[in-house]
């Protein structure tokens, strides 16, 4: 299969999370790879996400919003967004 990223990603095996919103419980996943522009994820269970959440792999000092860029299988590919990408 031809890499069609821009940037090549670092393999990661790594638990992350995903928040949906504050009033939804957090949905683990678990973090396959990785670049300072996004990310590939599997979330645990079958769980519907929609096109954008906050993503956090560091137990919740940080998040990064996350847009949904493909889907396939149990993976999911996501591009970081700027700051204030979510709702502002």
């Amino acid at each position: 299969m031809e890499e069609s990223r821009a940037r090549s990603r670092s393999r990661v095996l790594h638990e992350a999370r995903i928040i949906l919103d504050p009033a939804s419980p957090i949905v683990p996943c678990t973090l396959h790879d990785l670049t300072n522009a996004g990310a590939c994820l599997s979330p645990v269970g079958n769980v519907e996400l929609p096109e954008r959440f906050e993503l956090t792999f560091d137990r919740g000092r940080s998040s990064r919003s996350c847009r949904v860029c493909w889907r396939t299988g149990d993976k999911l590919g996501v591009a970081f967004e700027k700051a204030g990408g979510l709702g502002g």
